[in-house]
């Protein structure tokens, strides 16, 4: 991790700003249509996608990869394909110059939406405005990576239904690379978001996303011997079906000399597993937490100290606060603060995901730690001014 982390510091002075291609998302109610396929035939190729070379070098994939924003491409899918290689026209083919290939591990989820008209009347009614839309933390981090240009691939499980499809083809549409696992009988992951007054409240069923193997993510990390950075959603550690497969992503990552970045997911997990999650998370290049997991993780102080406090744990830390901005700390003493861009709140689901895929993007291109948070800043306030957790029209 020591090579890795040498490697990784010193991108300083170069900020970088891309625009962010547009990303579509479409929710189609149909109903479940099983349909069952082995892990081999998971990870073949889709159909449709002619003449396109699947593997390239890093000066190959950054030569093309200039002027290639906001070309977004809508591509057939094969009923038994997920990794979805080969896409011309696509933002995420070859990745933004100066970002390597991003392999995003975790969570796949419908977010059914609601937004509340006023208090939640307990045991009565209350007005909402609902919507289904894609959601989970690794899919929404994905698609904002994609949509900013950035050659990423989401490894992940689903159900074996028609919701599972629905979700890899919005994502496939958007410019994720999608290696997925479908498991019959466990349906895709589904989580109740409530809305009311800019904070959220959600009721999740974690449903295949428990289910992702080791296996997977080796056989993923394999089929991409261009990825440079590995982001893991802290969900598939604290959820102990999938908590095999995420120490094997941090693993492999390792071997591989990888830079690593862990997004810690969600307070109220994070507590139930108390300080195994720091054992396990030790020595990532950057850990991303909200206030209330930094609370948890090392108590009461203010966020500065927060962040100093978990350098111990790892080189770099992030502690977004939402409309307070954030405040980057690493383990060498810099310290860098952000304000939070002033706009209008609508809807807070996937701004922290926003954050960090704009955070990321801009870290891995080279910018020094206060380009990285205006980047990040920029792109959560994007998120929260529309309903969803993705990038829209």
């Amino acid at each position: 991790m020591s090579e890795r982390t040498e490697r990784s510091e010193g991108r300083e002075n170069m900020p970088s700003q891309h625009s962010m291609s547009e990303c579509t998302e479409r929710s189609e109610g149909r109903e479940n249509m099983p349909s069952q396929h082995s892990m081999s035939e998971c990870t073949e190729r889709s159909e449709g996608r002619e003449n396109m070379p699947s593997q390239h070098s890093m000066s190959e994939r950054t030569e093309r990869s200039e002027g290639r924003e906001n070309m977004t491409g809508q591509h057939s899918m094969s009923e038994r394909t997920e990794r979805s290689e080969g896409r011309e026209n696509m933002t995420g083919q070859h990745g933004m110059s100066g970002v390597p290939r991003v392999v995003v591990v975790g969570d796949v989820i419908t977010d059914v939406l609601a937004v509340l008209s006023g208090p939640l009347a307990t045991g009565s009614d209350t007005a909402a405005g609902i919507r289904f839309s894609g959601g989970g933390q690794a899919a929404n981090t994905a698609a904002w990576l994609a949509g900013q240009g950035a050659a990423v691939t989401l490894v992940a499980a689903v159900g074996d239904d028609e919701t599972g499809r629905e979700r890899v083809a919005e994502l496939t549409r958007a410019g994720v690379d999608c290696v997925v696992e479908r498991h019959e009988g466990y349906p895709t992951g589904t989580v109740i978001v409530l809305t009311h007054g800019g904070e959220r409240t959600m009721v999740s069923q974690r449903g295949a996303n428990l289910r992702l193997t080791a296996g997977h993510v080796d056989a993923a990390l394999a089929a991409a011997p261009d990825v440079g950075h590995l982001h893991l959603s802290a969900y598939t550690l604290l959820d102990v079906g999938s908590r095999g497969a995420g120490l094997r992503a941090l693993a492999a990552a390792r071997e591989r000399g990888l830079t690593v970045s862990v997004d810690a997911a969600s307070a109220a997990p994070l507590r139930r597993v108390g300080g195994s999650f720091l054992t396990w998370v030790r020595d990532v290049d950057l850990l991303l937490v909200n206030t209330d997991e930094a609370t948890v993780l090392t108590g009461g102080l203010d966020p500065a100290a927060q962040a100093r406090a978990l350098t111990s744990v790892a080189h770099r830390v992030v502690v977004k606060r939402g409309a307070a901005g954030a405040v980057w700390v690493e383990r060498g003493g810099r310290v860098e603060t952000a304000p939070a861009p002033g706009v209008a709140v609508v809807d807070v689901t996937g701004a922290g995901d926003a954050f960090a895929a704009g955070l990321l993007t801009a870290w891995l291109a080279g910018a020094d730690p206060r380009a990285a948070l205006a980047r990040a800043g920029d792109l959560g306030a994007l998120a929260v001014t529309t309903v969803g957790a993705r990038p829209t029209r």
